[in-house]
């Protein structure tokens, strides 16, 4: 099995479990976790190559709120899915993947900017690890393209 498929493997099961219990808090709390290391990575970068704006600040807190907007969109969008199946008596147990899967999206980009401002404050950073991330953040993207609805053809 490739490095590729493991982790894909890896994100697909954490997503499936996340659903099957229809959790969400814990990615959120992740993706809150994450936010606001990269807010205050980000901040630290800048300070330390003598960048630091208030202006700066402002767009990177903005980001973040549009973060939680487009998970609560994807949430919305999962529960869209739900009610239509349920209204045309498909019986389901949807899991809110869409909401899922955008949140790893998210949470595995602010991990990729975490490190990047790391980096640019002088932090060594092992390639393998920028590499599993960026790996990780591919296949979200890909298992979000190739998701099926319930009730989808073939």
């Amino acid at each position: 099995m490739s490095e590729l498929a493991l982790k894909g493997a890896v994100v697909t099961a954490a997503a499936s479990v996340a659903a099957y219990f229809h959790q969400l808090t814990f990615p959120l709390l992740l993706l809150i976790i994450a936010m606001v290391l990269d807010y205050g990575t980000g901040m630290a970068a800048a300070w330390v190559n003598k960048e630091l704006s208030s202006r700066t600040g402002i767009i990177g807190i903005l980001k973040k709120v549009g973060y939680m907007v487009v998970v609560a969109v994807a949430v919305i969008v999962d529960m869209v899915i739900s009610s239509a199946l349920t209204t045309a008596g498909v019986s389901t147990n949807y899991p809110d993947i869409f909401a899922l899967l955008v949140t790893f999206w998210l949470t595995l980009n602010e991990l990729i900017s975490i490190l990047e401002n790391l980096s640019e404050i002088g932090v060594p950073i092992p390639e393998f690890l920028m590499k599993v991330i960026h790996k990780l953040k591919q296949t979200t993207e890909e298992k979000g393209e190739t998701e099926k609805k319930p009730g989808e053809a073939t």
